[in-house]
């Protein structure tokens, strides 16, 4: 059933609190959101950065990294303990496609932090929070390791790229082209 709300046009402005995401999941996700367009760009240019001036780089990429480890396991939590709303009406490959992209997300938003922590300890940096919190390093220093995880960080930041550009390719489909409420699911 379709639960949007339309204006005399025709054109989907809203949906009901049911059939949204909880309030936190939305909060959730878009704080990653914004700090995914933060992080990815400070981790391509950092080897293009003066060597005096990288070590703030990493600081920020590091620590935005890792907070948002933490902020994707709570949209975890929130998942499995709210769940989502349904789909709206959608040919089933479509529903499919969008399902498998968001998991992928999810799993690569995990992951790729945890290797990016794993190489940096790795290579022998201990992560300090935002040069505040020192966080234990469960590895120590190991350059083959470290090539590995970091090969592993970087593969999913590739991956995580050609996930948002299938993601922001079905908001744009959904919101620009068929004017329907899915967008609103996430407002």
């Amino acid at each position: 059933m379709d639960q949007a709300i339309y204006n005399k046009n025709g054109i989907a402005e809203g949906l009901p609190q049911e059939a949204r995401y909880a309030p936190t999941a939305r909060v959730f996700h878009w704080i990653v959101a914004v700090m995914v367009l933060v992080v990815w760009p400070f981790g391509m240019v950092i080897k293009f950065i003066a060597e005096d001036s990288k070590p703030i780089f990493y600081l920020l990429h590091e620590s935005f990294g890792f907070l948002i480890l933490w902020i994707m396991l709570a949209r975890v939590a929130v998942r499995l303990v709210r769940g989502a709303p349904a789909h709206p009406p959608m040919p089933e490959w479509q529903r499919r496609l969008a399902d498998t992209v968001h998991v992928l997300l999810y799993v690569a938003l995990i992951a790729m932090p945890i290797f990016g922590f794993l190489a940096t300890n790795a290579f022998g940096f201990p992560l300090s929070l935002f040069g505040l919190i020192p966080i234990p390093s469960p590895v120590g220093k190991n350059d083959a390791l470290a090539g590995i995880f970091m090969t592993v960080h970087v593969t999913l930041g590739y991956t995580i790229l050609v996930l948002f550009l299938l993601h922001m390719a079905g908001v744009l489909q959904h919101h620009v082209l068929k004017r329907d409420a899915t967008l609103y699911r996430m407002t």
